[in-house]
């Protein structure tokens, strides 16, 4: 793809996203806030989708790991014992010194920019940037209440392993897993919501023997990434990226990324890491509570490996738009053919004129009656249409990417059956009332 069709494809999905109510820039009317987005409608029940089937495949699928809700804030000591208030957790940084722009030094290297992008102007030389978040807490601001909002999610996890041990009476191997914000001062925000400063995560931690890393770390590669392609992603569009020895974090045994082809290149959606020992041991030497395993057969004291599957709920969300965005240029619409149980609305209801009543009456019950039913019987939202005519409500719908709607006709006065459009095929199909629930579970993919 050439540089000018991904730019134009980046534009037609931000423009997408806004325009039917997915994502909006934060604080826009105030000219906006640089690394910051705020969810519309459609935003909000597409993403929940995303997230929702994360914690389905982690906690209901998966045997032995447990769903945690940890606090954004904790006590400092917790991010100096991981490492983050030391310069394993800064970004080199360099300032314009004419326009005073900021960008991250290794970015710049990358493609090669001795001078400033935007104004051509001396850059000063590299300097470390950390990337946590500063707050206080309580009324005196000095350096007794300085925190930080949390830079990840997993650091709850490791404060919490012993309670969950207990709590659930589990034994290793076991994971810990949590969906939640977090915070990071990028110097470089950048393509939409990939980058962003305020952000969600999707991670879990799987407490393992040390010789069992290797077993637990394929075995993780593969679950992740085959989640990804049951959701409909291209498999030609995924890639493993193992990192290279001297890009490796300092806690790390071995990483690999999981990263896919975006209209800007290639670029990561998923870690998968050997952590080894170095979060819980870490954590027992900065708090003196003792986080280590006795091995049941020799008796020996151990620390547990962790593998890490770190994944970004909004990074997954730009990738599921992204690979779903498709033009059809012999029907002149727009699809978004999301797979059904990501799409915002699993449905739409409409009738097939607007202008009589008794086809708008039986339409709206059937909506109603339907709605409350999705909910409760498949936890998905279904949409409500009777603007313009009825060939541009499709279009409409195929836009956000509701595989099904459901047209309420004359025919369905006489026989309770309607017409079911697919959003992909445009085929139609006659479908009694009663049975559209199964319909659409037996479609759900």
């Amino acid at each position: 793809m050439s540089s000018e069709n991904e730019h134009n494809l980046m534009e037609k999905i931000v423009s997408l996203a806004k325009r039917r109510g997915f994502i909006f820039p934060g604080s826009e009317i105030y000219g906006g806030l640089s690394g910051i987005y705020d969810y519309g409608p459609l935003g909000v029940e597409f993403k929940n989708n995303v997230k929702q089937e994360w914690r389905e495949e982690m906690f209901r699928r998966k045997e032995n790991i447990f769903e945690l809700d940890s606090s954004i804030l904790m006590q400092r000591q917790v991010w100096e014992a991981s490492g983050h208030t030391s310069a394993g957790f800064t970004d080199p940084l360099r300032e314009c010194k004419k326009c005073r722009h900021r960008y991250r030094a290794d970015h710049l290297e990358e493609g090669g920019v001795k001078k400033c992008p935007d104004c051509g102007g001396e850059l000063t030389e590299p300097k470390k940037f950390n990337l946590l978040v500063e707050t206080h807490l309580g009324p005196i601001k000095d350096d007794s209440s300085l925190t930080y909002l949390r830079g990840e999610t997993t650091q709850g996890i490791y404060v919490n392993y012993k309670n969950v041990k207990i709590s659930m009476v589990a034994e290793i191997p076991f994971g810990i897993g949590q969906i939640g914000k977090a915070f990071r001062n990028e110097i470089t925000p950048s393509h939409f919501i990939y980058r962003m400063r305020e952000f969600e995560q999707m991670e879990q931690q799987y407490f393992i023997k040390p010789e069992e890393a290797d077993k637990f770390f394929t075995y993780w590669k593969n679950e992740r990434i085959k989640w990804y392609t049951d959701l409909g992603i291209k498999k030609e569009r995924l890639r493993f990226r193992p990192h290279a020895k001297d890009e490796l974090a300092h806690y790390a045994k071995e990483a690999e990324d999981i990263e896919y082809e975006f209209p800007f290149g290639w670029h990561e959606v998923e870690g998968i890491h050997n952590r080894g020992d170095w979060d819980l041991s870490r954590h027992s030497k900065f708090s003196g509570e003792d986080l280590s395993e006795v091995d049941g057969e020799t008796g020996e004291k151990f620390y547990p490996y962790i593998i890490e599957t770190s994944a970004g709920a909004d990074r997954a969300a730009l990738m599921f738009l992204a690979d779903a965005y498709s033009e059809d240029q012999d029907n002149k619409r727009v699809v978004l053919r999301l797979c059904p149980k990501l799409a915002p609305y699993k449905a739409a209801v409409f009738p097939l004129l607007r202008n009589k009543p008794d086809l708008v009456a039986r339409a709206r019950d059937i909506y109603n009656n339907l709605r409350l039913v999705v909910s409760r019987e498949l936890g998905a939202a279904i949409a409500w249409d009777d603007r313009g005519n009825i060939g541009k409500r499709y279009y409409s719908q195929d836009e956000i990417g509701t595989p099904w709607c459901v047209t309420v006709d004359f025919q369905t006065l006489e026989d309770n059956t309607v017409t079911v459009r697919d959003r992909d095929t445009m085929k139609q199909e006659r479908v009694g009332v009663s049975e559209l629930l199964g319909y659409f579970n037996d479609k759900l993919c």
